[in-house]
């Protein structure tokens, strides 16, 4: 693994590093050798998916792994812009895009608000990357605004997204702006944050007036992005633990990654691993068609062979829902296993996850009565 000269104090602190992230390829030469490819992606990748590593996030890598999941996610390769590879993707395959920047109303009840476009790491297999281009700058308090106004004028959005971006690299006092504001909506009942900090620099939630303003504001829940159990260290479940005290739930939304985690056993440690420190796994998402990332999708058949490797290995609550986001912004639908062979009637063949049949009868010879 990487080291660092750090000391204990400063390895610990969050604003030590943002400060320090890595964002060259002369710096990253400091830390393992790069491929070829590698330094091709740096380049051609410049200006357009920048490149920002955090001290904590690099040290997680194995540098005599050519293809270690830390690496492959952090560092570009020059796939990211090989037209014969990114011309099947979209910048905003999604539709997030609306009339009201960085407010996206999908679903009827529902709002995504992209709060910044600064990120701790610049994953490369995210599903924004068209907004790494705009440079590191948060939303002002006016556009802020000018969501919550849409929120407020509109009575059936009662849960509330807030992303980015890293949505929890906004100062303590932006934050409780926000959340502020937002519980003065009555119709607002959930407040969530999409946040990839407990992977990528879980010394945010070491900061104790953040964690006060998040319980202030409770109900808030937490969805974070674990897509591989090497990310799950002790520092990260620390800042779980310190999050789950304050009474905030945390989710955990993996990608679908192939390279990463594409593998039925490699998915079974990450969510063993997930459980052991209180994270339920929500979501397992395909990877969506991003141009900048098509390189990392995998088929949905390999999906759903994942998913059925899990089952009977696992805690119910431990398999996520497999979901697809379908394109031109129709929504999360989600794919699964058909476990059912026949049905005659009300009588239904089922295969059972160690591939035995059995029979299933729905209804009940007795005939209850009617209630009344």
């Amino acid at each position: 693994m990487i080291h660092f000269k750090a000391t204990r104090e400063e390895w610990r602190d969050y604003n030590w590093q943002i400060r320090n992230r890595i964002k060259t390829a002369q710096q990253l030469r400091k830390y393992i050798k790069l491929l070829p490819e590698e330094e091709r992606g740096i380049k051609k990748t410049e200006g357009l998916y920048p490149l920002a590593i955090t001290p904590y996030y690099l040290s997680l890598m194995n540098p005599e792994n050519v293809n270690d999941p830390i690496r492959l996610q952090a560092i570009p390769r020059e796939v990211e812009v090989d037209e014969s590879v990114q011309r099947f993707g979209e910048p905003d395959a999604l539709r997030e895009e609306g009339e009201i920047p960085g407010l996206t109303h999908r679903y009827p009840d529902r709002v995504l608000m992209s709060v910044t476009t600064f990120c701790a790491v610049y994953c490369r297999h995210c599903m924004r990357k068209r907004i790494f281009a705009e440079g590191e700058r948060a939303k002002s308090l006016q556009e802020i605004d000018r969501m919550i106004d849409y929120i407020k004028a509109h009575e059936e959005v009662r849960d509330v997204l807030i992303s980015g971006g890293e949505p929890l690299s906004l100062s303590n006092e932006k934050i409780d702006y926000i959340l502020k504001r937002l519980r003065e909506i009555k119709h607002v009942e959930i407040i969530r944050f999409g946040t990839r900090l407990p992977v990528l620099a879980p010394q945010r939630f070491f900061d104790e007036e953040l964690m006060d303003i998040l319980e202030r504001h409770s109900p808030i829940w937490i969805n974070t992005h674990f897509n591989h159990r090497n990310e799950i260290t002790e520092l990260s479940e620390e800042a779980v633990d310190k999050i789950l005290r304050r009474g905030i739930p945390v989710n955990n939304q993996t990608v679908l990654l192939k390279g990463v985690n594409d593998s039925g056993e490699e998915m079974l440690k990450l969510n063993r691993e997930l459980l052991r420190i209180k994270v339920k796994p929500q979501y397992l998402f395909h990877c969506d068609p991003i141009k900048g990332a098509v390189h990392f999708r995998t088929s949905l058949d390999r999906g759903m062979e994942i998913m059925e490797y899990l089952r009977g290995k696992i805690s119910g609550m431990g398999i996520p829902t497999y979901a697809v986001d379908l394109p031109g912004g129709k929504g999360k639908v989600p794919i699964s296993p058909d476990y059912i062979v026949s049905r005659e009637g009300d009588r239904f063949t089922f295969r059972s996850y160690d591939g035995s049949f059995v029979v299933y009868e729905v209804n009940s010879p007795i005939n209850f009565p009617e209630p009344s």
